[in-house]
Formats: structure tokens, sequence, C-alpha cells
């Protein structure tokens, strides 16, 4: 299959999946202005600057082998991007649970959100926990430190689903608050801790998910029959009057004008939390 076809086929899906209807492209993002504010090419680094380099654990000589260390806190998170084709086990030396291309079959960049590092005696990093972007949601599995590029993330995103609500946090510092259009009773909106794994453009602005989106990790826990499994993205629409209501097929519709700042706020990798 074509690069074109895989990404008007994933158009057909989100145009279905989250605003009820078909027939609108999308594309990824290229150099260019939105907003007045220049757009990174497809999925950006989840950091501007160099991957994390040198060990996490520098200040501590001696370690157990194979024992995991959580990371990643409110105000800093990290975020792997496939170096190549990438496995994730069930756990270090485990069965494969998914083998990851580096590039997936949307034109971006593979990235996974890191929950944890496995290290050896020297307290070097063997491996990572890795949040995957596939179903069931909340799948984990485990990559090689060197099969990935680290990367620090300073960002997060909080969802109230209760209160229709949507917070943009960066350095634990809330920057933007806005009500959002929520999923239907019979298509809701998931619930947990996800990721955003890509970001689109609208190749219509004015169509039904506005000037793009940010796809996140998560999938509708009804629409299991859809290609690519039924994804869920934060993004703009062409129907304000939807905004904080509970009409979507399970994605998150903000004003498009918010859904411009989003855009430029937030890169891949950044955690993204939907509360009840």
């Amino acid at each position: 299959m074509t690069r074109l076809a895989f990404l008007l086929g994933f158009a057909l899906l989100l145009a279905a999946g989250c605003s009820g209807s078909a027939g609108h492209e999308l594309s990824w993002p290229q150099p260019e202005q939105i907003g007045g504010a220049r757009v990174a090419p497809a999925s950006p680094a989840p950091d501007p600057a160099a991957p994390v380099a040198g060990a996490l654990f520098a200040a501590q000589p001696v370690c157990t082998p194979g024992e995991e260390k959580a990371l990643g806190n409110p105000r800093l998170a990290y975020a792997a991007v496939a170096r190549g084709r990438t496995p994730a086990l069930s756990r270090p030396g485990g069965a494969v649970v998914r083998v990851f291309e580096p590039v997936t079959v949307n034109g971006v960049p593979t990235v996974f959100a890191v929950l944890g590092a496995v290290v050896d005696v020297r307290c070097e990093v063997r491996w990572y926990r890795v949040h995957l972007p596939v179903r069931p949601n909340g799948a984990v599995g485990y990559v090689k430190a060197d099969a990935i590029d680290l990367h620090h993330v300073r960002t997060r995103i909080e969802v109230d689903l209760s209160e229709r609500r949507l917070d943009f946090f960066r350095d634990g510092r809330r920057l933007l608050r806005v009500t959002a259009a929520i999923g239907s009773a019979t298509t809701p909106t998931p619930t947990g801790r996800f990721y955003v794994n890509q970001r689109l453009l609208a190749l219509n602005p004015a169509g039904p998910y506005g000037p793009g989106g940010l796809g996140i990790s998560a999938f509708s826990p009804v629409l299991v029959d859809w290609p690519q499994g039924g994804p869920i993205a934060i993004h703009g629409t062409n129907d304000p009057g939807s905004i904080g209501k509970a009409v979507s097929n399970g994605c998150l519709r903000v004003p498009n004008e918010t859904l411009l700042w989003l855009f430029r706020a937030t890169p891949a990798g950044t955690p993204v939390v939907i509360h009840p």
C-alpha cells in the first residue's frame, strides 16, 4: 500500500471516528506558518534540544542488576524516539509483543512514553519500560536502550470529562484551561494515562477537525473494529456549538484558535491524563 493510501485511510478513520463524517483528508505538518508561528516538520522530537545524554543515574555508583527505576514526575517526563525497527518485549529478554517501524503508517516518527528504566550493576540503563500506542489502552512493553533516543518532555495535558475541561501545563505550571467537547454516552472518551504520539494538520481547515489535531495513544473503548483500532485525538472543529457537549465519537474537540495554540506548544511525547 502506498503512503498516500495510508494517509487517506487515516483521514477517513479520524473523520468517521471523531466527527461522524468522511472524505476529509489529513496530512502531516510541513515547515510553514500557521497561527503566526513556525511549525516543525512531521512530529517533532519531544524536546527541541538534543536527546538526553549521559547516565541517568550517574550519582549512584552501584545498582542492583535488573532493578527498574521509575522515571518522570508532574513537571518532567521522558519520551523515546525509535532509531530503527524496534521490538517491544513483554519483559527484558522476554517475548516480543510488537515490532515498531521507525516511521508509522501515517508518516510520522514512532514515539513511546517512557515509564521506567532497567539498570545494570553500574547503574547504566539497558532497557526502558514504555507505554505502547496500541490496543489495549495502557499497554506497556520494554525496548532496548540503544534502540531509542531519549528526550525530555516538560509539557502535560490533563482532561476532566465530568467538567468537560482540558488543562495544559508546562514545567508544572498551568498555562491554559479550556472547555472541550467529549465523547457521547454510546461512544465515550476513554479514561487513563496516554501521550501525544502524532501531530496532524487538516488539508481543509474548514472541515470537521478545524485546522488539525493531536493524535494520542488512546483508542475508543467501543469502536474496536475500525481501521488502526479507532484512535482518539484532540482536534479543532467546524461546529463550535458542540464545544462543552458530550457529542463526539470519543475525540476531544476544542476551539480552533485553541487547537493552533496547543499544536505549537505540544511536542510528541507529551503525557495526556484523561480523568472520568
